[in-house]
């Protein structure tokens, strides 16, 4: 089994027009949304042994506080190409993954999460977590998928269970 936790970066403030986009930092709900996700991820398992953020500020300001759940934070690969990445992008570094790891946290953006996560998710995904994620795939949002396979290489659109979809505004009531 492989389970793929995919978090959108929260909120990114727009304070400063002339920043570029990828040095945005979180707005406000944006760092309580990462806090709350943090909680979901640490309480509600399976726990990531290993991270692979965006190296985007925002992305990483995201990671920054949702380790704080945890008493010990999995390994975190900051990666460039996660920046923007589309769903195809994602899913090969995913299917090049040592098979050791066993599920792996995703801290990224839209379109690509949104899109990767529809494609994954299969015919035996829980219904209420595929409507929240036909709804929107919002700033701070987490995706759990869930694939029986015994090797990264071997997963595949629509080999994934969506067992849950977890968004800020059903947990910060923001």
């Amino acid at each position: 089994m492989k389970t793929v936790l995919l978090l959108r970066h929260g909120k990114s403030s727009w304070d400063d027009p002339a920043l570029a986009d990828f040095d945005r930092p979180l707005a406000k709900r944006g760092e309580k949304a990462a806090n709350a996700m943090g909680k979901v991820l640490a309480e509600n398992g399976p726990r990531p042994d290993l991270v692979l953020c965006s190296k985007s500020l925002r992305t990483r300001e995201t990671w920054d506080l949702a380790r704080r759940a945890f008493a010990e934070a999995p390994p975190v690969e900051l990666r460039e190409d996660l920046y923007l990445a589309s769903a195809a992008g994602i899913l090969r570094m995913l299917q090049q993954l040592p098979a050791s790891h066993s599920t792996v946290l995703v801290i990224g953006h839209n379109p690509g999460f949104e899109d990767l996560a529809r494609r994954l998710a299969g015919p035996d995904s829980v219904p209420e977590a595929a409507a929240l994620l036909r709804e929107k795939y919002p700033t701070g949002a987490l995706a759990v998928l869930e694939a029986g396979i015994g090797s990264w290489a071997d997963l595949k659109p629509r080999g994934a269970r969506l067992r849950d979809f977890f968004r800020p505004r059903d947990l910060t009531g923001g």
